[in-house]
């Protein structure tokens, strides 16, 4: 009768240990290659440049997530997002409660103002994330979409979801966004004169320091504790909004705001 070997189950014990961060890190490097294929990456080498992940185990991971419907291709087109993801981007737009509650405000402020509606949410690690988005009626392309993401520093949904933050937290985001060259075009004492403004009268601007040309304003939405959950804005361009439109669309954006945030359960 064989004996026994004693470290079989340590044997097992480690290789278990040592799948499930094997398992994990392709997870990750899968989501890395989504991630950049959304970034605009099509072929095995941009997506492998993009990632730092080895061509072959990129071309590996691509054809997985093909199989699955998170990619598909295209011969001579390249990689795009897959139907799955948009499913899944479906669900989780009418699953979100901030979403759903905003709607219906968010299209009447923009048959009132005429121009372009956002609804965004705080992304800590990639800045503000667009939830909603309500084209306006003016001949102008405004350069967002749903699930895209801009920084906090330079966009008006982005200052109103951090009013509450403070001059300390204030500083030490701007200075994260301007070592990336994302902070915008105003200097750190401007933008944090500005914040301070702002977070006294409840709401923000952007004055071009996004894109060129591109006005919004923006306010904060809170939920029922009182805590900013959400943020929304007009967006226009200098064409059709100058410096007193801007002071004009003031209380109109924040009534909006002001009304979401009651359905979803604040103070009134």
């Amino acid at each position: 009768m064989p004996v026994p070997d004693m470290n079989d189950d340590n044997t097992a014990s480690t290789t278990s240990k040592t799948a499930k961060p094997l398992a994990s890190q392709t997870l990750f490097r899968g989501l890395e290659v989504v991630s950049a294929v959304a970034d605009g990456c099509r072929t095995v080498k941009e997506i492998s440049e993009k990632t730092g992940i080895t061509f072959s185990t990129t071309h590996r991971l691509a054809s997985a997530l093909v199989e699955v419907r998170y990619l598909r291709f295209e011969p001579r087109k390249g990689y795009r997002l897959g139907s799955r993801l948009v499913e899944l981007g479906f669900m989780a737009y009418r699953e979100s409660p901030v979403t759903v509650t905003a709607r219906p405000f968010l299209e009447e402020l923009a048959a009132q103002t005429h121009d372009t509606v956002h609804l965004a949410a705080l992304d800590e690690d990639e800045g503000i994330i667009y939830l909603d988005k309500i084209g306006g009626k003016r001949p102008i392309e405004v350069n967002t979409r749903i699930g895209g993401r801009k920084p906090v520093c330079c966009t008006s949904v982005g200052k109103a979801l951090i009013l509450d933050d403070g001059r300390a937290a204030w500083k030490k985001r701007y200075q994260q966004e301007a070592e990336k060259g994302l902070a915008g075009r105003l200097t750190e004492d401007e933008w944090l004169a500005a914040m301070a403004n702002y977070a006294a009268k409840g709401y923000s601007f952007d004055m071009d320091e996004n894109n060129d040309g591109i006005r919004c304003v923006g306010a904060p939405v809170r939920d029922a504790s009182g805590d900013i959950v959400a943020s929304i804005s007009v967006t226009s361009t200098d064409t059709y909004t100058d410096a007193e439109r801007m002071k004009e669309l003031i209380p109109l954006v924040q009534a909006v705001a002001k009304k979401i945030s009651v359905q979803l359960g604040a103070a009134s």
